[in-house]
């Protein structure tokens, strides 16, 4: 697949913009601060309904505007879908598909997939969990669409059983007895949507762990193997349960830590709480691994995903979950390389270089032109505030 046209309308930077593109090699350079990573944060929304640099979407809406438009044209094979998304401060978002009527947001995921590498990938790998569970579920996401009102969901099931922690805490606190019935209903409800996130995340592990591997292989001196392995609060290493074996196992351990849950007013069991583990040689990346080693991680996570997304496994399958990659050329998501190339060394440079350009599109965004490999110029843009134009 690849983006023929971007169309942005008080989004960020931009008051306007319209972006013919190009299958293959698109390069946009402007000096830091002009707005390139804008355009490619536009791209990521679409396809994952989240940016890869705030956690809210406030910030995505030009000062002083009420909503932002994003419109792109996507190319499937011989088929073109027209994709249009506003981003409305405070309110729900809505989208469109095809000059239908506006909807769910939500309704766009899978349309477009797309793998950003981006020097904030760093923080995978010496970051905290919180980014490395945002990767994971943006990439079950882009797998398996509706993935997206589940984790939802579980969000606002833990936030409101916070809520109920925290009132109860505050009955403890004045020698009241807390009347736990109302945080029965929310335990069970949180085994339920909890279970299901872990089934998808465990055998989304499962089948990157291969792929990874590989990628870092390749974009490395291969000094050592790299491994991820998902670290649960319910579960023991390399126990992978079914998912009616999962909401029970959850169940269980939400009673048990009942009591320090309610003492601390905090959800303390669940997917909110794990973490992916990376390794490098049977040591932890995050505090022993270099900074090269560290950026060659990050990067073969990105390949790895880039991979999986374009059917780079057979199905993944677990108790009541299924997701089927696509194949074939038509499959392969959209690359998007934002600033990457200047924070590497020649040699990760030209690996990467190496093993992007048969992708179907390839997005990079550069201060100058001499950061972008020659195989990756193709088409070029100029990107000065607030404008973009062809070279």
């Amino acid at each position: 697949m690849y983006v023929s046209h971007l169309s942005l309308l008080d989004f960020r930077s931009y008051e306007a913009a319209d972006v013919e593109l190009e299958p293959g090699p698109n390069a946009f350079v402007g000096r830091n601060g002009r707005g390139k990573t804008n355009l490619v944060e536009a791209l990521g929304y679409v396809a994952t309904l989240g940016s890869h640099r705030v956690a809210n979407d406030a910030p995505l809406i030009r000062a002083g505007a009420q909503r932002a438009v994003v419109r792109t044209r996507v190319v499937r094979g011989e088929r073109a879908s027209t994709v249009e998304l506003e981003i409305t401060a405070g309110k729900a978002n809505r989208a469109r598909v095809n000059r239908g009527q506006l909807g769910r947001a939500r309704d766009v995921l899978g349309i477009l997939r797309t793998v950003l590498f981006a020097p904030e990938d760093l923080a995978l790998v010496k970051g905290d969990p919180e980014g490395r569970r945002r990767f994971l579920d943006q990439l079950v996401v882009q797998l398996l669409p509706r993935a997206a009102g589940v984790l939802a969901d579980y969000e606002r099931v833990i936030r409101q059983r916070s809520a109920l922690l925290k009132s109860l805490r505050g009955h403890r606190a004045a020698g009241r007895s807390p009347d736990l019935s109302a945080l029965e209903v929310w335990d069970a409800r949180a085994a339920q949507l909890g279970g299901q996130v872990l089934a998808w995340r465990i055998a989304l592990v499962r089948a990157a762990q291969p792929l990874l591997a590989a990628a870092y292989e390749q974009v490395s001196d291969a000094d050592g193997e790299a491994r991820m392995t998902y670290r649960s609060s319910v579960l023991p290493d390399g126990l992978v349960p079914g998912n009616e074996e999962l909401e029970k196992l959850l169940a269980a351990a939400i009673e048990e830590q009942r009591p320090q849950e309610i003492e601390r007013g905090q959800s303390l069991v669940g997917p909110h709480r794990d973490d992916l583990a990376l390794a490098l040689g049977g040591l932890p990346a995050k505090g022993y691994a270099s900074h090269g080693e560290s950026w060659s991680m990050a990067l073969a996570l990105r390949l790895a995903t880039f991979r999986l997304l374009g059917g780079g496994v057979d199905p993944i399958e677990t108790d009541g979950v299924f997701w089927d990659p696509d194949h074939g050329s038509d499959a392969d998501p959209v690359l998007v390389l934002d600033d990457v190339f200047a924070e590497l060394d020649t040699r990760r440079r030209e690996r990467l270089a190496e093993l992007v350009v048969p992708a179907r599109q390839v997005l990079v965004t550069a201060a100058v032109p001499q950061d972008v490999p020659g195989e990756l110029m193709g088409a070029r843009f100029e990107v000065t505030p607030g404008q973009v134009r062809r070279a």
